[in-house]
């Protein structure tokens, strides 16, 4: 996980994981409406994930 991720994910959740697929997107994208905290974290999670 590069930097520039990580500063993507803390100010823009969604576009951290675009290359992800679409559900992670769509997941990001929506807790990130819900709450920015949320996003964020369930950003850091996906991009944490080695598959």
């Amino acid at each position: 996980m590069s930097l520039l991720r990580v500063l993507l994910a803390i100010f823009f959740p969604p576009l951290s994981v675009i290359d992800k697929g679409c559900g992670s997107f769509i997941i990001v994208f929506l807790l990130t409406l819900c709450a920015w905290v949320p996003g964020v974290i369930g950003a850091l999670v996906i991009l944490n994930n080695p598959k």
